[in-house]
């Protein structure tokens, strides 16, 4: 019997529909090779003077794709970016950087590129070897049907366990000139800092050099990916691959990622990088509820985001929420069990904007009545201040259903 996915209740009612890029065309097809029946391919067609950015994962155990990615970003131009869903292409060996290497020549050689400038990253079952040849059957079909407006079906083409197609797209000013921002990724389970089983694809038209694009981007997803957590597992795939195509005449004499001509475009930035990252944790396997967790007065900023992925990554914490149990002693444990300074008599938490505890015990005045209402909605906020420093950080995640095992414990099956 087939399996019938069902949507996350906290997908966006509308999925947006993302405008065209000049200098990218996309473009899907049915490879076979996991999934029967849907698109599993995506290429994107970058035009000559494309420059990019990439982020993956610290996994010790990277796919061969990383790998590949890694060693190309050093010259910062791309011709092409070719994804597959179903097949992770880690933990293979030399067959599966063998399968990097077809790949790239093969696209290499149809679009009249250097197989440098073509970077690739697969998504799904790890460790068993992937077969180039569905891919490179499947490539000319897609270079001839590549169009500018194809972001959803690449989008869907992404997706594993996800039950809806992510994406994001924002505007900027830039020396005066309106730039674009196009963004989408793929996510729902082994999601954790580093930055998850987690594919993200932006597009620009702005100009800016490689160098300058790799810190702005590096910037954008340690506030973004790099805090936001499903179920604590960091993926062998994490990539974040950024292209501006240049399209958009740029600003003269850009030297620093911290020009204040950048301003916007670090807005912008950050904004389509958190609601992607954002999309993500709403789309956890099994969530039914996105939770904030905004961490104050901490030793640094560094030690905040720690706590609040302890916190995020407490399994107890996360059942409570999915039970809608307003628990918040076992909030009080996550922070105790941190490992970051913390001193019991100064910690304050809050719940639902709701002061729960304080100078070491519940606070007099707290009921949890009050709270009841928030524990049953879908959006849940939880508020730490440890009172020692200027620290502070959010991260987001999920609660933690009996869905996230059905998921999990057949996904190979």
């Amino acid at each position: 019997m087939a399996k019938v996915t069902v949507v996350s209740p906290l997908a966006p009612k509308v999925l947006p529909v993302l405008p065209a890029i000049a200098g990218v065309k996309l473009s899907a097809a049915e490879a076979g090779i996991r999934y029967k029946g849907r698109r599993d391919v995506m290429l994107a067609l970058l035009e000559p003077g494309t420059v990019i950015a990439g982020t993956f994962t610290r996994s010790k155990s990277p796919s061969a794709p990383v790998d590949w990615c890694r060693d190309n970003l050093k010259a910062g131009k791309a011709r092409a970016i070719i994804v597959n869903a179903g097949n992770a292409n880690a933990f293979t060996g030399k067959a599966g950087v063998a399968t990097v290497k077809a790949v790239a020549a093969g696209a290499a050689k149809a679009i009249g590129a250097k197989p440098s400038e073509i970077f690739l990253a697969s998504t799904g079952v790890i460790g068993e070897p992937l077969d180039p040849n569905p891919i490179l059957k499947v490539l000319p079909g897609l270079i001839d049907h590549a169009q500018a407006e194809n972001f959803a079906d690449a989008a869907a083409a992404i997706m594993t366990t996800d039950t809806f197609a992510k994406s994001v797209s924002v505007k900027a000013k830039l020396g005066g000139k309106i730039v674009t921002i196009n963004g989408i990724a793929k996510g729902s389970g082994m999601i954790a800092p580093d930055m998850a089983t987690m594919l993200v694809f932006l597009f620009t038209d702005a100009t800016l050099p490689a160098g300058i694009l790799q810190k702005l981007l590096v910037r954008a997803t340690d506030q973004s990916f790099n805090c936001i957590t499903v179920d604590g597992d960091t993926s062998t795939s994490d990539t974040v691959l950024m292209a501006a195509t240049c399209k958009v005449p740029g600003v003269a004499g850009l030297r620093s990622a911290d020009d204040p001509r950048l301003k916007d475009f670090t807005r912008a930035l950050h904004a389509a990088t958190q609601e992607l990252a954002h999309l993500v944790v709403k789309d956890g396997e099994g969530a039914e509820k996105f939770i904030a967790i905004e961490v104050t007065g901490a030793e640094s900023h560094e030690a905040a985001r720690r706590i609040g992925l302890v916190i995020g990554n407490s399994p107890l914490v996360k059942t409570a929420i999915a039970g809608e149990d307003a628990n918040w002693g076992r909030i009080v444990m996550a922070v105790g069990k941190s490992g970051e300074k913390a001193l019991r008599d100064k910690l304050k938490i809050w719940i639902g904007g709701v002061l729960v505890a304080a100078k070491g015990m519940r606070d007099p005045a707290y009921k949890e009545a009050d709270i009841t209402a928030h524990m049953k909605g879908r959006d849940i906020s939880i508020k730490v201040d440890l009172g020692i420093g200027k620290g502070r950080a959010t991260v987001w995640t999920c609660d933690l259903t009996h869905r996230y095992i059905d998921i999990n414990g057949s996904y190979r099956s």
